[in-house]
């Protein structure tokens, strides 16, 4: 990499990193606060005073309290009338303060920058592209990823993005900050338990029924419930905007399952890991001990359970926010789990294990409420619990948030909270929301037109079925028709649309490779912060966030439209908080206890891996095998050429109706190469190892980072040189064998992580089992064919067996040339030491499943007894040839290895997947 021009700037600059970044970095755009110097850039060059004016005003206050209505009954277009105005005369005595954009001294950096700079070590500016390197790949290996759902199925996973530089916030923003997002997480939750309630609030006015009872989101199910502890809500989200006058604005607030604690954290652990001088030096707040209380605090108010089983509830893999999910729960220490992971009885939530049922005492959910309960909500989702409202209304299970919270995600309640808070704590809100209009009420409306030029257009209830949605558009990039066409929408269906002020976005400095040798470039940045529950009616800030970056020409900070993130730094005056989720005195009881239950989802899903990845490989071998014999110099053994055939119909190498190897080998050749890297049809290569990605994608927080890198790249790789040899012509075969001998390399590769890097426990087990039951079931077929077709009696037919088996290294070496049924039988039936023959693979499955959970330890199940017994295999009953010569009881016992394979696949799944028969069992209850 190119290091940065030197000669652009002098020796002084060189030599302090703060000049130098104070020389680099653009300023922010006009009108909007600049986060590196602490101050508004100013919108237009301002006329020095006359004699005799009156000085500057002085510096607002952070938040004017008289800002907002000063009474309940006040009318919400009166109090965002006066909120307005309160905010467009603070920017302007912000504006008034600043140095004119024609001044020739640059305005300095703020101290923190400042130290920030100087902590750079000795590399200075110019390590700084190597550290933006090392962060994208740092944020690569650890499989960070945001996806969308268009992506999320057979699209490639996004990575995360994430900027070099961090928002750094100050002690005395971070105090304004901290007092009033406390306050409003208090008023929104006592706003629930009032809705939910008596409703006193809805019989006073102080809220729109519409925007409660005629808001989707609100579950009447739950009227009346009261949740453990009497708090509705235990995590919620306020997005913040800082505006030019420095002071912090609350533009919306998420409470359903708002998204962004593990991101932060992911943010936090990669950015100090670039600037660990600078993190020490600045004094910034660690996150630990707010995780801590959080989790302490939902344990005491658990319904039961000493210690209480808590789980995190996620949509699954395909979910954008997945990886967060896991993150989340690995850092926590809870259990993962989707929907189909849990079940109710007798009004009781409880975990599907591989051991039976297990009660579940607190579900900290990832999920929108209308997906919850297919009984009660939506009827087509399939990513809920059925009954688990009933088990809420019971008290027999604490869910952070309580659901029915949507309707507080509304950004019209936004102008009716300083009423409320008004109403319910007795206070003033101390952080100020944005300027907010619902056009239901025809005050609002009337007096919210006239500004549509100015302001953004946001839906009232956005992302609800069945209500009118859209996404949020800003008044000033419409142009005089649209501004019309809107207007026209809100005064047909106004309660429809919500009108929020305008603000410009503070921005901060962000890395930019392609922007020459200064790679600085300003951002506009939205601060996401957490308030999280630490007992019954108590919460605490966490002291960071998640700030949102918009791109280079938008308006919205979005992840879903491209943006970026960056880490969040909270200074303190005081003493650092050094807390860890480590825990200092486990005692073996401990230990025991916090042995992750495998649920039946996981255990599904690692059998699957297994038997995909087995599959995989076996297809790999088979299809090296034809395309190495078909290009071969002896083509002649009919036979031979039938087996391979046969074999590549069954394991769907091939189309059924494409003409076999001995009517035409090119045309079959041909066929073979073409669906090699098909994803749709069953049983090809590329097929398989799509397969292997997605079972894989459903269990991430079981695998190392490294083998799930070994099966996306596998895949990716794969699918590419297939698509690249369909241009190769007659060079195809040459090409297809290239990929899949790359493949081969790759699946060795995922078969080692799985045997050597993989815990022993109910999962691998299952995982082992499935490959198992594949191999068994794949060999036992191809030595059933090759006898049953004549195959193995020719010499190009027995090898190709050898080969299939893996075994050629090891025959040639003990028996040289013989080539006789005695030999073959010996090698890939019988012999015990032999991992690919039918006898060692038939008896690792029977010590597999006898470790199942649920099985007395030392004895082998009645599973295990499904699979015959290699103990009364003999060569000699084997061999001996019946009357026509077909070796009758060896084709009876490859017949019978196939078929115990597969039903043992189906017992398994009904006896630990789907907790069938006598398997609906309680444990721990």
């Amino acid at each position: 990499m190119e290091p940065l021009n030197e000669s652009l700037f002098d020796a002084q600059a060189l030599e302090f990193p703060a000049a130098l970044a104070s020389t680099l970095a653009p300023a922010a755009l006009p009108g909007h606060f600049d986060e590196l110097r602490g101050g508004a850039t100013p919108a237009a060059p301002l006329r020095p005073a006359s004699p005799g004016t009156a000085p500057a005003a002085s510096a607002p206050l952070l938040y004017d309290a008289a800002a907002e209505r000063p009474a309940a009954t006040q009318s919400q277009s009166q109090s965002q009338s006066q909120s307005s105005a309160s905010q467009s005369q603070s920017q302007s005595q912000s504006q008034a303060q600043q140095p004119s954009a024609s001044s020739s001294e640059t305005p300095p950096l703020t101290p923190a920058w400042n130290a920030f700079f100087d902590q750079l070590g000795p590399g200075g500016f110019n390590d700084l592209p190597r550290r933006a390197v090392s962060l994208e790949r740092q944020i690569r290996d650890n499989g960070v990823t945001y996806n969308v759902y268009a992506d999320a199925t057979n699209g490639p996973q996004r990575p995360w993005s994430l900027d070099l530089f961090p928002l750094i916030v100050s002690p005395e923003s971070w105090s304004q900050i901290e007092a009033g997002v406390l306050q409003r997480v208090r008023v929104l939750d006592r706003v629930m338990a009032d809705v939910y309630g008596p409703q006193q609030l809805l019989s006073e006015g102080l809220i729109p029924p519409a925007l409660v009872r005629g808001h989707p989101g609100y579950l009447r199910a739950l009227h009346g419930v009261k949740p453990p502890g009497d708090t509705w809500l235990h995590i919620a989200a306020f997005d913040l905007a800082r505006g030019p006058d420095g002071n912090w604005w609350v533009v919306s607030q998420r409470t359903q399952a708002p998204s962004g604690l593990g991101y932060l954290l992911e943010n936090r652990l990669a950015i100090t890991r670039q600037f660990p001088q600078a993190f020490e030096a600045l004094h910034v707040q660690r996150l630990a001990a707010t995780y801590s209380a959080m989790m302490d605090g939902l344990q005491r108010m658990c319904p039961a359970g000493v210690p209480p089983h808590i789980a995190l509830l996620t949509p699954g893999p395909y979910n954008e926010t997945y990886f967060e999910h896991a993150y989340l729960a690995r850092y926590l220490g809870v259990t993962l789990v989707e929907g189909s992971d849990l079940t109710v009885r007798d009004q009781r939530l409880y975990l599907k294990t591989l051991q039976g049922l297990r009660p579940v005492h607190g579900l900290i959910k990832r999920l929108d409420d209308q997906f919850l309960d297919p009984l009660e909500l939506r009827p087509d989702s399939t990513l809920g619990v059925p009954g688990l409202l009933q088990a809420i209304r019971a008290g027999n299970v604490l869910v952070a948030n309580m659901p029915g919270s949507a309707f507080l995600e509304s950004p019209a309640l936004l102008g009716f909270l300083p009423g409320l808070a008004r109403r319910l704590i007795g206070e003033k809100l101390k952080l100020p929301a944005l300027p907010t209009w619902w056009c239901g009420e025809r005050a609002a409306l009337e007096a919210v037109l006239p500004q549509l030029g100015d302001c953004f257009i946001k839906p009232t209830y956005p992302g609800i079925d069945g209500r009118t949605s859209f996404d949020a558009v800003l008044g000033s990039q419409l142009g005089r028709r649209e501004l019309d066409e809107w207007a026209g929408r809100i005064v047909r269906e106004g309660d429809a649309h919500t009108v929020q002020s305008y603000l410009p976005l503070s921005q901060i400095p962000t890395w930019a490779s392609d922007l020459g040798p200064g790679h600085i470039a300003p951002r506009a940045v939205l601060l996401r912060v957490f308030a999280v529950s630490d007992g019954a009616q108590s919460w605490r800030v966490l002291p960071g966030g998640l700030a949102r970056l918009a791109g280079a020409d938008a308006q919205i900070a979005s992840m879903q439209r491209g943006g970026s993130s960056a880490d969040v730094w909270v200074q303190t005056h005081g003493e650092v908080d050094r807390t860890t989720l480590l825990q200092p005195h486990a005692t073996p009881a401990s230990l025991a206890r916090h042995r992750a239950p495998v649920t039946s989802r996981a255990a599904e899903n690692m059998f699957w891996l297994g038997r995909y990845t087995e599959r995989a490989e076996n297809a790999v071998r088979l299809a090296r095998l034809t395309l190495n014999l078909l290009g071969g110099e002896d083509q002649s053994s009919r036979p031979l050429l039938e087996w391979l055939h046969r074999m590549a119909v069954r394991n769907a190498l091939v189309p059924a109706e494409a003409p076999s190897a001995p009517q035409s080998r090119r045309v079959f050749e041909r066929a073979l190469v073409a669906e090699l890297g098909d994803v749709d049809g069953g049983g090809s290569v590329g097929y398989s190892l799509r397969c292997i990605r997605q079972a894989a994608a459903a269990v991430r927080e079981r695998l190392s980072q490294d083998n799930w890198n070994q099966i996306v790249r596998a895949e990716t790789e794969f699918l590419r040189r297939a698509a690249e040899q369909a241009g190769e012509g007659s060079f195809a075969a040459s090409a297809a064998l290239r990929a899949l001998e790359s493949a081969s390399t790759a699946l060795a590769a995922m078969t080692g992580a799985q045997t050597d890097r993989m815990t022993r426990d109910d999962a691998w087990r299952l995982l082992s089992i499935g490959r198992h039951i594949e191999r068994l079931g794949f060999l036992s077929n191809a030595l059933e064919v090759g006898f049953g077709n004549g195959a193995v009696h020719e010499v190009s037919g027995f090898e190709a067996m050898v080969a299939l088996f893996d075994s050629t290294i090891t025959f040639h070496a003990r028996y040289q040339q013989r080539r006789d049924v005695a030999t073959l039988v010996d090698l890939l039936v019988l012999d015990a030491e032999n991992p690919r023959s039918l006898a060692w693979v038939t008896q690792t499955l029977r010590g597999r499943i006898a470790r199942l959970a649920g099985s007395a330890p030392g004895k082998l199940t009645a599973l295990s007894y499904e699979l015959p017994d290699p103990a009364t295999w003999t060569l000699e009953h084997l061999c001996a040839a019946g009357p026509e010569a077909n070796y009758p009881a060896l084709i009876q016992l490859l017949a019978n290895c196939e078929t115990a394979a597969y039903h043992v696949s189906d017992a398994i799944g009904t006896r630990y997947f789907t907790l069938t028969s006598e398997s609906l069992r309680s444990v721990g209850a």
